[in-house]
Parts: C-alpha cells; sequence; structure tokens
C-alpha cells in the first residue's frame, strides 16, 4: 500500500485515492458506461491494476458490469451512501418540512442545495405539478456562478475568493467573466437574494436565498418556475414566500453547540 503526504503533512493512500477517483469518473459519466482501457487511461493506472480494483468493487456493490463484463458503470452502493448522507444530515431534514409548505404555497419546484467547491450539490427537491424538470434530481451538480442556489452562496463570499474566469457557460446568459460576476453579486448583496434568468437552463428563473444559519452559508434553497408563467405579480409572491420560508428555517435551526460540527 503506497502513500504520498498530502497538505498538513498527513500521508494520503495512493490505492484508497484511486478508488475515489475511480467512483467519481464513473458518476460524473451517468448513463454512458466505460470500458476497462478507457478507465485506466483516464486515471493513469495500468490496465491490469485496473481491473482488479473493477473486480473488488463488482464484488462489494460499487460497480456494475454488463453481460459481457466488459462495460463498467457506478454500482448501487453509491447510491445506499449517498441515501445515508441525506438522512444523517439534520440541515436536510430540517429544510425539507418548509420545502413542502413552499411548494403548496407556489406550485412551482424548490430546492435545497449545498456549495462544494466551485458547484452545487442538490440535496432535496420538491417538483412542480405543472411542468416537470428530470434535470432537478436530487445528487445533480450544477457550477454555483450559474444558478440562483449558487450565486446566493457566492454572494456570501467576498469577491477575493472567487475564481479567476472564463466559467463554463450553459446558457448564452451565463456569466462567463469575473468582473460581470461579482457585479451580479453585489446586486444580490443589495437585494437580498440571488435571481437566475435563464443562466443555467433556458426557459427557467430561479430566485436563490442563502440559508444563513452558518457563517459564510452553506446552504440555499431556491424556488424555478418556466419563464412562460413568470408575471412580475407571481414573482412578487415568489419572493415574498421564499423570504417567509427562509425566515422560519433560520428561526429553527439548532446553533452549533448542538449539533456535529462537519467540514
Amino acid at each position: 500500500m503506497s502513500e504520498t503526504v498530502g497538505g498538513g503533512g498527513v500521508r494520503e493512500v495512493k490505492s484508497a485515492a484511486r478508488t475515489v477517483e475511480l467512483l467519481e469518473l464513473l458518476a460524473a459519466r451517468g448513463d454512458r458506461p466505460a470500458r476497462l482501457q478507457e478507465l485506466a487511461d483516464a486515471l493513469g493506472v495500468p490496465r491490469s491494476s485496473m481491473y482488479a480494483l473493477l473486480k473488488t468493487l463488482i464484488g462489494r456493490g460499487w460497480v456494475r458490469t454488463d453481460a459481457t463484463g466488459s462495460l463498467y458503470g457506478i454500482g448501487i452502493h453509491a447510491l445506499l451512501t449517498g441515501t445515508g448522507y441525506l438522512d444523517s444530515d439534520p440541515r436536510v431534514r430540517l429544510v425539507r418540512p418548509y420545502l413542502d409548505e413552499a411548494s403548496e404555497e407556489l406550485g412551482e419546484t424548490l430546492h435545497l442545495g449545498r456549495l462544494d467547491g466551485r458547484d452545487v450539490a442538490y440535496l432535496a427537491t420538491r417538483e412542480s405539478h405543472a411542468y416537470l424538470r428530470t434535470i432537478s434530481r436530487v445528487g445533480r451538480r450544477l457550477p454555483a456562478h450559474v444558478g440562483a442556489l449558487g450565486k446566493a452562496l457566492l454572494a456570501e463570499r467576498p469577491d477575493g475568493e472567487l475564481p479567476e474566469g472564463p466559467y463554463e457557460a450553459l446558457t448564452p446568459r451565463s456569466h462567463t467573466d469575473r468582473a460581470a460576476l461579482a457585479a451580479d453579486l453585489a446586486e444580490i448583496r443589495a437585494r437580498g437574494y440571488a435571481v437566475d434568468r435563464e443562466e443555467g437552463v433556458t426557459g427557467i428563473v430561479g430566485f436563490g436565498f442563502a440559508l444563513r444559519y452558518e457563517v459564510p452559508a452553506q446552504d440555499a434553497v431556491s424556488c424555478s418556475v418556466p419563464v412562460a408563467r413568470l408575471t412580475p405579480e407571481h414573482e412578487e409572491r415568489i419572493v415574498a414566500v421564499m423570504r417567509e420560508i427562509r425566515a422560519k428555517i433560520e428561526a429553527v435551526a439548532p446553533g452549533a453547540g448542538g449539533a456535529v460540527n462537519w467540514r
């Protein structure tokens, strides 16, 4: 078992790091299974080592293979572990009923997201019955600079923490440079919430509200609505309801003293 010295002088176990990299790679491919050589090339490891690792993970349910044994994908144990994360997180449990409340009042799609590096991970979703958006599933990730959730959270941080551009454009309306994003974040701070007007998904407007039970905020809630359904009156109501939902969540969130301080 080989090791390398990582951050803070702590040794990183290469075999463990390679296993995590493989699982992340397979998860990122979604419904596109990979072949052995593709995986070996992507991670820069010998074919024989990759094959042995895959066989081990298949036996434990973390990787699956097809009937021919030549295609590989993420296994069901990844789902079970992800579900365990959601079930064990007190913030997710706390926010879910308020998403239900906002969904009942607005009839639109609601999300809870958490900042993870330069992305936002979706932890809970309540879909609108008026329209379906399969893209908004739990576990989905989006670059923080393109959505209401991510921009609400970036606005809680100093602009000096923003990465240098150019940024990825998901739609023609996405911010692609640092100056434009910083200007938008300044408006968000003044307004008190984020607005995403078709920056992440064409045809969808989002309203994001950082949850300030931590400083800086790690979580945010949002409401998404199709452009065709968004009147000035409906927008005003969405903002009013979401402000109230945020206030309710922050009022009942336990202090750091009573919960595990995850990092």
